[in-house]
């Protein structure tokens, strides 16, 4: 039997479940089991828990589903829990190095305890000072184990149940389980406090728990408030029968209904008619188990008892009045340049939202590219009912084809289609002035999978923090996504570590990359005449990413004109520099073709018969072709140094690894680069990488958040196996 069980509900917190089941397999005391509590297998967090599972053998995951809650996921690991003792630690939460040897010798010092409280640190998401919220309570606790009488203060419910450590027999003698619905927390504490015999404390940190930048759940406007409500009556409820003492309910009451009061009184948690319904409810049961004796605290927390008590609620209202500066207010306006449209842009604001208005832009407006046009072009089929507008920079209007609508930045119509548009869908950001109304739906689709840092993980990478702006900007950006595009698990994890936010993941594939599914044989051979690749050649594309620590663009010392000479008479290279370098223009010479300009980096991908990058995430894309890729890693550590990188890429490449110049024209002239090694390896990397990318995934957006289809109506995926990706033009060893 393991000392400890570590139960570790993980629905929705996979951008985070890795720290927490890390910071426990890591624990210098091992004598432990770790049961991570998950939804279904094909979510984000199982592949995160079937990682661990594979390599340690501690690690036994269990299931619960999403409708049973926290409750019900804690309650189903307590079942499949074997240790003496439990802990419990949320997804999004990790357990300081030592802390299990910490708790087994504090243990071992009081002879074994029904419950040995901790201390925790609630660490701030982004910056600000640690806090130790429990510091205060256990200070005034015996130095022993002692009988709970001697501390009436510490009735479990001002600590989270992760702040505790739970003796296991203790739990099931007693069929001590958490109650269902929110704040489950509260009920529990409360009612294992009441039945306890012999507890004690551990004055110092076990859990340090990281505080969502989007805050706690349980604090967000809505109906569950109620259930505050109804976790205080089951507490109270419970010391009634077991007749606990007066000194004991005293505190028990007293903390129960400061929470309760700090509810009834914030400005945002409970709607007008909510909060009538809430008072009333929580009037009622403050008079019922009110005990004898009791004395309401002093100040302004005192006024509101006595008011909770006659059940005033137009009193209680009135008092609130004071504090209604403190209520939520509409955002800040806009400022678009220009008085005459700004006040356009605050009028239509005013005006109803269009619901059949659909504003796209890609790139900060570069065109008509990316996800945002192959949505748009999925949903003319679909949706016709819809009218699109593409929003473009002056300088680019000219690009976007002769059937598709669109607006130039900042002009007045741009205003106008931006104020007013039910559904906005993007692969960057709207400007900062844009404003999310209440009903209006955001769409960032992204466009690329992320290999480098990305949002706030980048603030650590000075250089690359330097030019990225202001971060707090950009989460305010953020805070007006309702949908987030994910092209595989790896993406959906690191989203929501780098943006972190309230928005819904759709695993639904890259839009722009359905192509790569579709395409056939014809559409390769068009593309490569458009793009003038002579026939019969093997076309080589090579895509460098940008360098944060570089200015313009450079080869990085790599001579294409010298690499299709030594790689054989019959290779080109199509160059395509990042799209920070495109001005518009052409470099081609002999055999290399600049395709920079290209507005389709997906033409691009389907006319090459092989890629060589270095850190784009251009390689994730064109995996889908299940064509030969080259990683060209001239500068990896210092690339990995300055911008940060999520994996180790050298470990876990798409294909042939090379350095130099010499090693990278030798793979393509002895063939090594499409050999049965790197197919290996491209294989593997699909099977990461690619695993939603089927062909139809424009079509799952359309009918999802444009048609409003439920998710249970939209096209499953294809499993990879099944997938028949567009053909090549050349004839190569493929897998």
């Amino acid at each position: 039997m393991p000392r400890f069980s570590i139960i570790v509900p993980s629905h929705g917190v996979a951008g985070r479940l890795s720290l927490a089941l890390d910071s426990v397999l890591a624990q210098s005391f091992g004598d432990f089991e770790l049961i991570p509590v998950h939804d279904a297998p094909d979510r984000a967090e199982a592949e995160v828990v079937r990682e661990r599972a594979e390599r340690d053998s501690r690690v036994a995951p269990a299931h619960s589903p999403p409708s049973d809650g926290l409750a019900g996921a804690r309650n189903t690991g307590m079942r499949a829990a074997t240790g003496a003792y439990l802990l419990f630690l949320d997804g999004d939460d990790v357990l300081v190095p030592g802390a299990l040897a910490a708790l087994d010798a504090r243990l071992a010092d009081t002879g074994g305890v029904d419950v040995l409280y901790t201390e925790h640190e609630r660490v701030p998401w982004w910056e600000g000072e640690t806090t130790n919220p429990a510091a205060p309570l256990l200070a005034k606790a015996p130095d022993g184990a002692f009988a709970p009488d001697r501390a009436p203060h510490l009735t479990g419910v001002r600590l989270p149940a992760w702040s505790a450590v739970y003796r296991r027999t203790f739990l099931t003698e007693r069929r001590l389980a958490f109650p269902d619905g929110h704040f489950t927390d509260v009920g529990f504490g409360a009612l294992v406090a009441a039945r306890a015999e012999r507890v004690a404390v551990l004055r110092s940190v076990v859990v340090r728990h990281l505080v969502r930048r989007q805050g706690n759940r349980l604090n967000l406007p809505g109906e569950h408030h109620a259930d505050l409500l109804d976790q205080a009556g089951l507490a109270l409820a419970d010391a009634a029968v077991r007749r606990l003492p007066v000194e004991r309910r005293g505190p028990l009451f007293e903390q129960l209904f400061a929470a309760v009061l700090k509810t009834a009184t914030h400005p945002r948690r409970l709607t007008r008619q909510g909060r009538r319904a809430f008072f009333r409810r929580a009037s009622g049961l403050y008079r019922r188990h009110r005990p004898a004796g009791f004395r309401p605290p002093g100040g302004r927390l005192g006024v509101q008892h006595r008011l909770l008590a006659s059940g005033s609620y137009a009193a209680f209202r009135a008092l609130r009045a004071a504090n209604r500066t403190a209520a939520g207010v509409l955002g800040r306006l806009p400022r678009p340049h220009g008085l005459r449209t700004r006040l356009r842009y605050r009028l239509g604001l005013r005006r109803p939202l269009d619901p059949g208005l659909v504003v796209y832009c890609a790139y900060w407006g570069r065109g008509y590219a990316c996800n945002p046009a192959a949505i748009h072009a999925r949903a003319r089929e679909l949706a016709p009912h819809l009218r699109s507008v593409f929003l473009v920079e002056p300088d680019q209007a000219h690009t976007v084809p002769e059937d598709v609508d669109h607006a130039v930045i900042g002009s007045r119509r741009y205003w106008d289609v931006l104020a007013r548009a039910k559904y906005l869908v993007n692969n960057a950001n709207f400007a900062e002035d844009v404003v999310k109304r209440p009903g209006s739906v955001h769409v960032q689709t992204q466009h690329g999978t992320p290999l480098k840092t990305m949002g706030v993980d980048q603030s650590t990478y000075p250089v690359v923090a330097a030019a990225s702006g202001s971060f707090a900007k950009l989460l305010g950006r953020v805070d007006r996504w309702d949908y987030n595009l994910s092209a595989n698990r790896h993406s959906t994890q690191m989203w929501e570590r780098a943006f972190p936010g309230s928005y819904e993941n759709l695993e639904y594939g890259y839009p722009r990359n359905d192509v790569y599914c579709t395409a056939t044989a014809d559409d390769v051979a068009r593309v490569r005449r458009e793009l003038g690749v002579p026939q019969g050649k093997t076309a080589v594309l090579y895509a460098p990413t940008h360098r944060d620590y570089a200015t313009g663009f450079d080869t990085g010392g790599l001579d294409l004109e010298a690499f299709c000479e030594a790689a054989g008479e019959d290779v080109v290279v199509l160059l395509r520099a990042h799209y920070f370098y495109d001005r518009g223009g052409a470099r081609s010479t002999g055999r290399i073709i600049d395709v920079t300009a290209h507005r389709s980096s997906e033409d691009v991908c389907l006319a090459a018969d092989a890629l060589v990058t270095d850190y784009s995430s251009i390689m994730f894309d064109y995996a889908n072709l299940d064509r030969p890729i080259v990683v060209y890693a001239d500068d990896w550590d210092v690339y990995r140094e300055t911008r940060g990188v999520y994996f180790d890429l050298m470990t876990a490449p798409p294909g042939p690894v090379v350095r130099t110049p010499d090693e990278l024209a030798r793979v393509f002239h002895d063939g090594s680069y499409a050999g049965p090694a790197s197919a290996a390896a491209r294989a593997a990397f699909r099977e990461r990488f690619c695993e939603f990318d089927d062909g139809r995934a424009a079509e799952r957006v359309v009918r999802r958040v444009l048609l409003g289809e439920p998710p249970e109506a939209l096209p499953p995926v294809i499993p990879l196996a099944e997938r028949v990706p567009a053909p090549a033009a050349a004839t190569f060893v493929r897998s």
